[in-house]
């Protein structure tokens, strides 16, 4: 009856677009909402869910929590259980219920997830109905994957959708309880990739998240909160997962280090390393324990990761050196600048300008820091140069102030004193006054 009614309305708006035959009243609308009202049986049969009414009292692996699956992306986008399982989730019979003739499939063998699950992520007009903006190549995108191609190899340990996805549980990647939300997919995939004894088949390091726990990248994601900060995805990749070659790791960080890496580019280490094979960002910096770069790194002095190819004499020790002591000067200069402002500021002095100009000076900073990837100590000292004009004149701004504040207070002493002194002859002459009054 309630089909038939929809038949002749339409539901919401998905009639809005189609041809509507006359309404058949209020009577017989009345008569239906009566009918439903009286019949909860019926009414109760058509939203029953057996499926999660067993499952939800069976023991792991087999349990599935109402609760979980109610608060899915499946679930809240109308996917049931039958949609993937087959079955009649109305029926109380588990005969009935898991039959043929229901088209029950069960659940998919670990080695069938993939096809199982690109059946509908792989279909751009079935997809489209949820959201236009999901891409449907995740399959196809998988297959090129190591883990895909291991998979089609007939390795079922590697990894399948729902390892990194979850199962009755899904949320959507936006969703921080989702697996694959940017804090949460380092710790997803870890779960393999941290397991020495389930890694040892494949001969993989499994220190990568012990050391990117310890990385700048992870601080930024997930201590400072920055959801663009590089995590094991935005390197390797999701679905299309493959470990970047030594050619490709220069092209992974400048997605994001755009001018660090023209820079490298245009100077002379991409062609020597290129020769002794070494990939252009890892060798200085490393891949999953990036540190925040600090001057240190560069330099002549022990730690510098320059002393790792150079030695002494040589025309890269030399500019590391040269490099490194401008960057040092120039940063030194910021400081004696800032620290002379703050003088003059806590004394109430007004050297906002100076303030303003300063940041120009750190911006200089900024740029010599980033020029050393070019390795070309005349283009670094171009930017350093620029920084001590800047910070010479905050520096003589800072000291115009403090000038300034000493002269204040050598003239407020003077107006005191002056004042101490008129007051006191008026007061020796207020004396004398009444004095000849009295006589």
């Amino acid at each position: 009856m309630l089909s038939r009614y929809r038949e002749y309305h339409g539901k919401g708006d998905a009639g809005a677009g189609t041809l509507r035959r006359q309404p058949l009243g209020v009577l017989p609308v009345i008569l239906l909402l009566v009918g439903v009202l009286i019949s909860p049986g019926r009414a109760n049969a058509q939203t029953q869910n057996t499926c999660l009414a067993c499952h939800s009292q069976l023991d792991p692996p087999l349990q599935v929590s109402p609760g979980d699956f109610t608060n899915s992306i499946h679930a809240q986008k109308g996917i049931t259980c039958v949609s993937c399982h087959g079955g009649d989730s109305s029926s109380s019979d588990p005969e009935r219920a898991m039959s043929k003739a229901a088209r029950f499939r069960g659940a998919p063998e670990r080695k069938d997830v993939p096809e199982f699950c690109g059946k509908c992520h792989s279909d751009a007009a079935y997809m489209r109905g949820f959201d236009p903006s999901l891409r449907t190549d995740q399959y196809s995108q998988y297959q090129t994957s190591v883990h895909g191609k291991l998979h089609a190899k007939g390795d079922t340990r590697t990894a399948v959708c729902i390892d990194c996805h979850g199962v009755h549980d899904i949320q959507p990647p936006s969703d921080q309880r989702s697996r694959v939300h940017p804090l949460n997919v380092a710790q997803t995939c870890s779960r393999c990739h941290a397991d020495a004894a389930y890694m040892k088949p494949y001969g993989i390091a499994t220190d990568q998240f012990a050391d990117y726990s310890a990385s700048v990248h992870h601080d930024a994601l997930a201590i400072r909160g920055d959801l663009t900060a590089p995590t094991c995805s935005t390197c390797h990749g999701s679905h299309g997962a493959a470990p970047p070659g030594v050619d490709s790791v220069a092209r992974v960080c400048s997605t994001c280090h755009v001018f660090q890496a023209q820079l490298f580019d245009s100077g002379p280490h991409k062609d020597v390393f290129g020769a002794m094979g070494l990939p252009a960002c890892v060798t200085c910096h490393s891949n999953h324990l990036v540190q925040h770069p600090t001057d240190a790194m560069i330099g002549t002095a022990e730690g510098s990761i320059c002393l790792k190819c150079h030695t002494e004499g040589d025309a890269g020790y030399i500019a590391a050196g040269t490099m490194h002591d401008d960057i040092t000067k120039l940063d030194s200069a910021i400081a004696r600048s800032d620290d002379l402002l703050g003088r003059a500021e806590r004394s109430g002095m007004e050297v906002g300008e100076a303030r303003l100009t300063e940041a120009d000076a750190r911006d200089d900073l900024m740029k010599a820091r980033v020029e050393i990837h070019s390795v070309q100590p005349a283009t670094v000292d171009r930017d350093i140069d620029a920084g001590l004009k800047v910070a010479a004149t905050t520096y003589q701004a800072a000291q115009n102030a403090l000038a300034e504040l000493r002269y204040r207070r050598k003239g407020l002493l003077v107006s005191v004193v002056t004042i101490v002194f008129v007051l006191i002859g008026l007061y020796l002459m207020i004396r004398k006054l009444e004095s000849k009054e009295a006589q």
